[in-house]
Formats: structure tokens, C-alpha cells, sequence
């Protein structure tokens, strides 16, 4: 069990961290300043990165020397947004009652943020031998916008670190693999006119209709395509779905415009592909075609919101390893819900995900972490001392 001081301080910052309403089309950059005055006062070397448009950046701090083969503590500072209605309570003023923690984020993922900001000042106090890096990043939920810059930033480093722990709501179960999350904006462009004439227009929506049949078919052929590298993920294959679809502007008006949100969780990169491939035929072989008879200015265009590989499972993964001994457990798993892991993995780094909180929590209403997990959570951070004082 944690010393009560270190998790009355993870309850103190989560209780700050929560109170700053970082949506991702929002701002982060109260928090990150919040953190950053943290770390700072610790001791840490910290550099804040823009994304460009002034309102969202990432955070990289370090403590401990400067070489390379660090270890990671990582978290995403970005929330889907709450509708105040459907909560018990301000979304973004924590709430404590019957020993958990409500708010929005609070497992997802700020209880993880709070505990590693919570366990800085015991972290500065040793003689770090393994440097010690804190990376918040901003717009994961909509993209993984923020690890994407890091992991460029960290590409072009001297100083790579080795390992690195995600701290998504896992229960702190040991994560070493999970699906990849793939997103798209589908736009289909085709020709009003009067509802009683449809064979003069390209109704947009129509024609959307007909790629969304064309996803369902694909969806059924990735079903089948199951395997031994697929067998532990739930549901063992993978999957597509549509999210969202708006077009039109009355029942007796041929629909000029149409957008559908759609997305997939590939188990493989090659399924991604084929997904992407046979939708790219059915658009340039079958759809415009058709819609070009017509109107010779149709058109569709997909845009892609992001293309988030998933993390593999690896048959050596130190930052596994540390985590399996710190958490005792004797099994590791892999999700279907994508991370940033993929992002970090492709840079040679070993990734594990472990943090406290149900993934069930995330993004609902009355969402919680409870003082058990942050606990667990605190213990683990707490036995990573060690390897950072005594590095094998």
C-alpha cells in the first residue's frame, strides 16, 4: 500500500487536473503549464512543444541524467467532451464519494497523470543512474495528434529512451499488445434538385448509402479472418463500423452532400490495407462512375483524421517485464482500444500499457477512478525506483 501522504497528493492533483476542461477541441495549456510548474520544482528539465496553432502542446520532462535508454511514464492530457446533464455532478470538478474518484478523465487517463506528477518529487529526491522522462501529450482522443509530434521530436533525439509505460485505464493489468485505430471523413459531392426528378441528381446520400453496404461487406470478410495472431484479442478479428453520417437538407431535396465518419481497428497492418484498398476500387470503379454519367463534377473524398498503428506483441519487451514484476502479475493481455503505444513502438522503444481504472469508466457519465487503483497505481510507480537507481 502506498504512504497516505503520496496518495492524499495524487488526490490533490487529479483534483486540478480534472478542473482544467481540456476537451480536445480545447486548450491544454493550463494543464500543461500546471505541470510543468510541478516538475520544474522538482528539479526536472522541462520543454514544452506548440502544435502549431497556439493552443495545444505537448510536455517532455526528464529527471536524472542525460543519456539515452530513459524510462517513459506517458499520458494524454486530452478528454471527450461531458454533457453536464447526464452527470450527477460538475463533470470537471471532482467529486469523491464512497472511494471513488469522479470527474471527467479521471480514469481516462489524469488518475495516472496525478500519481506520476504525485511521485516526482520522491523520484528527484534519488540518485537516478536510468533517466526518468514525464510526456503528456495533447489530442489523443481524436487522433493521437500530440504523440505523433513527440514521437518526430524523439526521432531526431541523441538521448532515445528504451522503454516506456502508457498509463490507460487497464485495471493495472499488463497490456502488450492491442488493435491499431484507424479513422476517416468520407465526403460525397454529387447534385441537388427536386425530389420528383431523382434521375436528374446524384443524391450524395444514396450514394453513401452504397459505401456503407460496401463497409458492411468488408466487415463480414474480416470476421472470417481469424488466426493465431488474432485469437486473444476480443472480438478476434478485425473490425469496422460506421460512427456518423449527415447529409441533406429536405426530404423533397436530392441530397447534394453527404459525409460519413467511419472507422476501423486492424489486427494486422495487411487487413488495413486490403480494407482500404477494396473501398479505394468500389469509389474509382463502381461509385463515381456512376455518378459522372450524371454530373461530371461528383466527386468523393476521403480524409484521413488519423492512422494509429497498434502496439505488437513482442517476444522480448523489457518494459514488460519491469511492469509484470512490479504488479506481480503472472499473465499479460492485449485490448481492443488503441493507445499511443503503436506510435512509440515504431521507434524501436519497448511499450507496455498499465494504469489504474476500468476502460468501461472511460467516456461515460459519473466517470471514476477509485482509490484502490490509484493505490496499485502509486505501488508500481514506487518499485520502478529501483530499476532507475539500480539499472541492470
Amino acid at each position: 500500500m502506498a504512504a497516505s501522504h503520496l496518495l492524499s497528493s495524487t488526490r490533490e492533483i487529479l483534483d486540478k487536473l480534472i478542473g482544467f476542461p481540456t476537451v480536445s477541441a480545447d486548450s491544454n495549456l493550463d494543464l500543461i503549464a500546471y505541470a510543468a510548474n510541478l516538475l520544474e520544482d522538482c528539479g526536472a528539465r522541462v520543454s514544452v512543444s506548440g502544435d502549431g496553432t497556439g493552443s495545444k502542446a505537448n510536455l517532455y520532462a526528464t529527471l536524472g541524467p542525460e543519456t539515452a535508454g530513459g524510462l517513459v511514464l506517458s499520458g494524454h492530457t486530452d478528454v471527450v467532451p461531458a454533457d453536464p446533464a447526464e452527470w450527477h455532478s460538475d463533470p470537471f470538478s471532482m467529486r469523491e464519494a464512497d472511494g471513488r474518484l469522479h470527474g471527467r478523465g479521471a480514469c481516462d487517463m489524469k488518475g495516472f497523470i496525478a500519481a506520476a506528477l504525485a511521485k516526482a518529487p520522491e523520484y528527484a529526491a534519488l540518485d537516478l543512474r536510468r533517466p526518468l522522462h514525464f510526456a503528456l501529450t495533447y489530442d489523443e482522443e481524436v487522433g493521437c495528434f500530440g504523440a505523433r509530434q513527440l514521437a518526430e521530436d524523439l526521432r531526431r533525439s541523441e538521448l532515445l529512451p528504451s522503454v516506456v509505460i502508457i498509463g490507460e485505464p487497464t485495471e493495472m493489468r499488463v497490456i502488450e499488445g492491442h488493435k491499431g485505430c484507424y479513422e476517416y471523413t468520407t465526403s460525397f459531392h454529387g447534385t441537388d434538385g427536386h425530389g420528383s426528378e431523382p434521375e436528374k441528381g446524384v443524391n450524395a446520400i444514396h450514394v453513401a448509402a452504397r459505401f456503407i453496404g460496401r463497409i458492411l461487406e468488408l466487415a463480414e470478410d474480416m470476421r472470417l479472418k481469424t488466426g493465431a495472431d488474432s485469437a486473444r484479442f476480443s472480438p478476434p478479428w478485425t473490425t469496422l463500423q460506421t460512427g456518423r453520417i449527415e447529409g441533406g437538407s429536405a426530404r423533397n431535396v436530392i441530397a447534394r452532400h453527404c459525409t460519413v465518419e467511419w472507422e476501423m481497428r486492424p489486427v494486422r497492418e495487411a487487413d488495413a490495407q486490403q480494407v482500404k484498398a477494396a473501398l479505394e476500387a468500389y469509389c474509382r470503379d463502381d461509385l463515381l462512375p456512376r455518378m459522372r454519367a450524371v454530373c461530371a463534377d461528383a466527386d468523393i473524398v476521403t480524409e484521413v483524421i488519423g492512422e494509429v498503428a497498434g502496439l505488437a506483441v513482442m517476444s522480448e519487451n523489457e518494459a514488460r517485464d519491469i511492469v509484470r514484476a512490479l504488479t506481480g502479475a503472472n499473465l499479460c493481455d492485449v485490448v481492443a482500444f488503441g493507445t499511443e503505444a503503436g506510435l512509440f513502438q515504431a521507434l524501436g522503444m519497448s511499450v507496455v500499457v498499465c494504469g489504474p481504472g476500468s476502460i468501461a469508466q472511460a467516456h461515460q457519465p459519473d466517470e471514476f477512478v477509485s482509490l484502490d487503483q490509484l493505490d496499485k497505481c502509486l505501488d508500481m510507480l514506487t518499485g520502478l525506483e529501483e530499476t532507475l537507481v539500480n539499472p541492470a
